[in-house]
């Protein structure tokens, strides 16, 4: 019997170390191949300016990074870690999988066939660093649960900790293993975990007291939509279940909310499979969901679900759609390798074609000098990456969302220098063209750049009931963060500042009303405040309305430099 046991365990070690080899390798192979995607750019420029925090994401993808861009600076290096850690994340699940009864082969069935897997296996996103300590949190804590002690309660703290640094959704494996096993809080060892976890993410959350907590406005507030769309919540149903498996998913998904978790460790597996799709599922009401964000479950279902499959008979046609689905989605992979050009023209893979062209060729243009581009940090970081560089400053207008692009000096850099202007759409700063990979480019050069992104203005009020056309006076504070004096004088400058008030209705700007004069008499102190009243008037017609200050300097069209003031006019 012990021999039948040491056979079994030996094939499927054997199996598994098979499927892991090919796994890495396709990655590896992928990775060589493909461009960057927008996001992993961004990234990149993260681990330029290491800290503790950044606007969007904790600081852990920016070190996975930077480990291995220190090897080679092309896309391996910059996914390198990403993808071992991706096979050490399914080796962890495997064998906490293997615990829970799983075979290897429906493990492999199981995992193949989650397109969210393949796709974060490589792409180098804040999603890879979390999943790899979702897996080594179900790992450990599943012993922990066998054997209660201080060392493994350390471990847990330190693994928690890894959670929180690769992405805010950590907090969901958290809350939602204490809800499935609530008896956990008895524990002492639960204690320390907790201290060991907060205590170890201390410095982030004091990186976003210093720095205004710009990811709790941008996650909670910013990212929401006025109101409800039918289409995000429809997708991102659709979404979870094709990621799940392209033709499994449905059935995956059935078992994961039908099937009973038959002990505690189960249970935990269950539940936060279950809680993280429903929460995702909520906070479609208020916004769009990305397919990735619910990784946490897929481990979680890949974990029980393989165990599940095994110690039942599942009908034969599952095995042979399982084993389908993964040759779907190995051919997808492959013909991303190959790319014939009908495949670079899909509109998903589109982006990452072209860009390390269109990066050389601005740089041929802009020389030594800076580049600047309006409305998005992604464009900017892929240019940085493919000239490994810093040059290039993102401008981002009131019509755009606020980046880590506020929050880095590379603003000061800029100021009252010769510019390269580089914009997908023709303004009146654009005086040529260029012609890339990804199409026709509108440039221009900007001489003595002035720009005032990182100001901030702020004002007691907060929501607002006049009357439609209803005088009001603003008491504002206008903070300047550089380490330099800064003046909004216009007097002998070509680009001009003016401070408006602008109004919003949804995403629509309909008026903008123009500070006084006076306001250009004002000189700010480095670090220092200067306060201005500004009278402005309520839209003449009935409605609730958003308005926000802004800094306009030619040729662009203004900051966001202060937060949302809600107007009711009735």
């Amino acid at each position: 019997m012990l021999s039948i046991k040491n056979t079994y365990a030996k094939n499927s070690d054997r199996y598994i170390g098979s499927f892991l080899a090919v796994w890495t390798l396709f990655n590896i192979i992928q990775a060589c191949t493909l461009e960057l995607h927008s996001d992993e750019a961004y990234y990149w420029l993260y681990s330029r300016f290491l800290d503790w925090g950044y606007f969007d994401h904790p600081p852990i993808v920016a070190l996975f990074i930077r480990a291995g861009d220190l090897l080679m600076h092309n896309e391996l290096g910059l996914r390198f870690i990403n993808i071992f850690s991706s096979t050490a994340s399914l080796f962890l699940l495997w064998k906490t999988a293997e615990r829970c009864g799983a075979s290897a082969r429906w493990f492999i069935l199981v995992a193949g066939g989650m397109f969210t897997l393949h796709i974060y296996g490589f792409i180098t996103t804040p999603d890879g660093p979390l999943l790899f300590f979702t897996a080594l949190f179900f790992y450990v804590y599943q012993r922990y649960l066998q054997k209660d002690t201080w060392p493994q309660a350390v471990l847990l703290g330190i693994i928690l900790a890894g959670l929180l640094y690769s992405k805010y959704h950590g907090i969901l494996l958290v809350g939602f293993t204490i809800l499935a096993d609530i008896k956990i809080l008895k524990r002492g060892t639960f204690w320390l975990i907790a201290l060991m976890a907060l205590a170890l993410y201390t410095p982030h959350i004091l990186w976003q007291i210093n720095h205004n907590y710009p990811s709790v406005a941008y996650h909670l507030a910013d990212r929401s939509e006025k109101t409800y769309r039918f289409d995000y919540t429809f997708f991102y149903m659709l979404s979870q279940v094709l990621m799940a498996g392209v033709l499994t998913g449905w059935l995956l998904f059935y078992r994961g909310f039908a099937l009973r978790a038959s002990d505690n460790f189960t249970r935990v597996l269950k539940v936060n499979f279950i809680g993280t799709i429903l929460f995702f599922l909520f906070t479609s009401l208020r916004g769009e969901v990305q397919p990735q964000w619910t990784i946490i479950a897929f481990a979680a279902l890949l974990t029980w679900l393989s165990a599940q499959l095994s110690v039942t008979t599942p009908p034969k046609w599952l095995q042979q759609l399982a084993v389908a689905n993964i040759i779907i989605i190995a051919v997808i992979r492959l013909l991303v390798i190959a790319q014939p050009a009908p495949v670079k023209q899909v509109q998903a893979i589109k982006k990452f074609f072209g860009y390390k062209d269109w990066a050389h060729t601005i740089k041929q243009k802009a020389g030594d000098s800076w580049v600047v581009m309006n409305d998005g940090f992604q464009l900017p970081a892929k240019y940085c990456y493919y000239n490994n560089t810093l040059k290039c400053f993102s401008y981002d207008s009131r019509y755009y969302r606020l980046t880590q692009f506020e929050i880095w000096p590379l603003e000061d850099s800029v100021q009252n220098k010769r510019v390269f202007y580089v914009a997908r759409e023709p303004d009146n700063a654009t005086t040529d063209t260029i012609s890339t990979a990804t199409g026709k480019w509108y440039t221009g050069w900007i001489d003595s750049l002035r720009t005032y992104q990182r100001v901030t203005i702020t004002t007691n009020e907060k929501k607002l009931t006049l009357k439609p056309g209803q005088a009001h006076t603003f008491n504002l504070t206008i903070t300047n963060p550089y380490q330099y004096p800064i003046s909004f004088s216009n007097t002998g400058i070509k680009q001009k500042v003016i401070l408006e008030a602008c109004f919003f209705d949804g995403k629509q700007e309909v008026d903008v009303q123009v500070a006084d004069n006076s306001f250009n008499k004002l000189q700010i102190k480095p670090g220092r405040n200067a306060h201005f009243a500004f009278t402005v008037k309520a839209p003449s017609k009935k409605g609730r309305y958003d308005m926000l200050f802004s800094l306009h300097t030619t040729p662009f069209n203004g900051n966001r430099n202060s937060g949302f003031i809600t107007f009711v006019v009735e």
